[in-house]
């Protein structure tokens, strides 16, 4: 609604502009023809005519050049008026729709928490930020690319204008207030300084960064990132996986992105007060009753035990990596005290 009466104003300002050429041309072409005068004489005595300025006539006016005026001054005033009209609205409309927008944006982005910044909207940030906003994440992107941020926009991503390393537009991005950084931008040099530049402004805080040159994921996370991701190796090693094990690679696509067998794989953390702190994973039912395979549990000490046994003990505070259908998920994170 708010698109269509925006392609309407505009054409009514197309409309006020042709009007405005018209009249103008018009009542040059008039005193022309009717008078005889020169192009700059005409066009003066037809702007000072339509502004109702009255400076006089250029040269004296002959009977059908008055009746002219008179009919110029009739048609023409109301056009011009119309005209200045539309533009000041125009103007004045945009300035404040801009202004009012901005501020809605800055409000929702102060209004969240526990949210991602993302930092790059290229190939790479725009993937990651379509893949949480299907999660329902909250997130904010900053990018410098104002094409960038009418695509978030029209996406109805929160977004940021400007640069990941610069304070500014972190603080705008709510680092205070978020759970994690992934820095995205295509530069590696960039990502060390969003990484330095937000550690140093938020030690507790989880950063994840894209690394794209050989030796750059030691750099990133001698600045302080917890994990480094490189897309080239990570592509590189699934097509080796396709040539090397293709049945494997078939059974993880059929698995994860076919309609028919689609699993997910979650992680999910053991609350305070549940039933099955202290219970054992047999005892525990989870894989008869929810129909779940669990993968490994992370300890709170970060000890990772893959395939753990039957017989190993659910701990308060443990992570637990299970693989099964999405509805499954759902009941396990209702019964661990966690969305899933």
């Amino acid at each position: 609604m708010k698109r269509r009466a925006f392609v309407l104003f505009d054409s009514q300002v197309a409309l006020a502009l042709t009007t405005f050429v018209v009249v103008l041309g018009g009542g040059t072409l008039g005193y022309m023809l009717i008078e005889g005068w020169d192009f700059h004489d005409s066009l003066f005595m037809t702007i000072t005519t339509v502004s109702t300025v009255g400076y006089g006539e250029v040269h004296p006016l002959s009977r059908p050049g008055e009746l002219f005026s008179i009919g110029l001054i009739l048609t023409g005033v109301g056009s011009v008026l119309y005209f200045l009209t539309m533009i000041t609205q125009w103007v004045v409309e945009g300035k404040l729709r801009q202004v009012m927008g901005r501020r809605s944006l800055e409000r929702k982005i102060r209004s969240l928490k526990d949210h991602y910044i993302i930092c790059g909207y290229g190939r790479i940030g725009a993937q990651v930020a379509d893949m949480l906003a299907e999660k329902n994440v909250g997130m904010v992107v900053i990018d410098t690319s104002e094409e960038a941020t009418r695509r978030l926009e029209a996406a109805g991503i929160h977004y940021v204008l400007g640069s990941a390393t610069e304070d500014e537009s972190l603080l705008a991005a709510g680092i205070d207030r978020a759970r994690g950084l992934v820095a995205t931008v295509s530069s590696d040099a960039d990502n060390v300084y969003i990484v330095l530049t937000a550690r140093g402004m938020r030690p507790d805080l989880l950063i994840i960064a894209r690394a794209t040159e050989p030796g750059s994921e030691r750099k990133l996370k001698r600045a302080g990132a917890d994990k480094v991701v490189s897309p080239y190796f990570i592509g590189a090693r699934r097509i080796a996986q396709t040539v090397l094990r293709p049945s494997v690679a078939d059974f993880i696509d059929l698995t994860f992105h076919g309609s028919d067998l689609a699993l997910q794989m979650e992680e999910l953390v053991v609350g305070q007060e549940n039933e099955l702190v202290g219970v054992s994973l047999k005892e525990s039912g989870l894989r008869q009753n929810l129909d779940l395979i669990i993968l490994a549990i992370k300890k709170a000490d970060d000890r990772m035990i893959f395939n753990p046994p039957a017989d190993t003990v659910i701990d308060r505070g443990d992570t637990l990596i299970a693989m099964g259908p999405h509805e499954s998920m759902i009941k396990l994170g209702r019964m661990l005290a966690v969305e899933s």
